[in-house]
């Protein structure tokens, strides 16, 4: 039995690690400071559609798919986060690193898809509002807003203690 968990335990390591050296090959082998995507609506929907985040991103933690949501978002709520942003709220680090990325779905109380919101955590970015870039894509990938979006900031700003986050607690 003890060996059985032993390999268990081991192939869960083994799979977080290359989980973590698969993220680094999408991101092109480069550090943080050297990620070549920019805080703009068209290099993150790229990044997204290229990553595919619905199939190989993890949700929140403890939340499932089509959750209760509530305005301005939507009745139910898909929320995606990338590792980084999964490994901090996992870790309850209360704050999210540099890189980290939430991505909600949002849909109507009928399960459609009305809308996709994202916060990108970007180094020195907006420090007035935790260095987060806001983006709202149409379910095509439209943008229909993005950056230092006055809307979200004054949301989200209910929650600095949370890092601007309303998904869950980071603590």
């Amino acid at each position: 039995m003890k060996k059985w968990l032993i390999g268990v335990v081991l192939v869960l390591s083994i799979s977080i690690v290359i989980e973590g050296f698969v993220l680094a090959g999408m991101l092109g082998g480069r550090s943080r400071q050297s990620m070549t995507i920019q805080p703009t609506g068209a290099d993150v929907w790229s990044l997204l559609k290229q990553m595919d985040y619905s199939k190989k991103w993890r949700m929140w933690p403890g939340k499932t798919s089509l959750y209760p949501g509530k305005e301005p978002h939507g009745a139910l709520l898909t929320t995606y986060v990338n590792i980084p942003a999964f490994m901090a709220i996992a870790g309850k680090k209360g704050v999210l690193p540099d890189g980290s990325m939430i991505v909600t779905e949002n849909y109507s109380a009928d399960k459609k898809m009305t809308d996709i919101t994202v916060m990108f955590k970007v180094q020195a970015y907006n420090p007035d509002a935790g260095d987060w870039f806001w983006a709202k894509y149409a379910p095509d990938g439209k943008i229909e807003s993005e950056g230092k979006t006055d809307t979200c900031i004054r949301c989200h700003g209910q929650n600095k203690g949370n890092d601007y986050i309303m998904t869950g607690p980071l603590k």
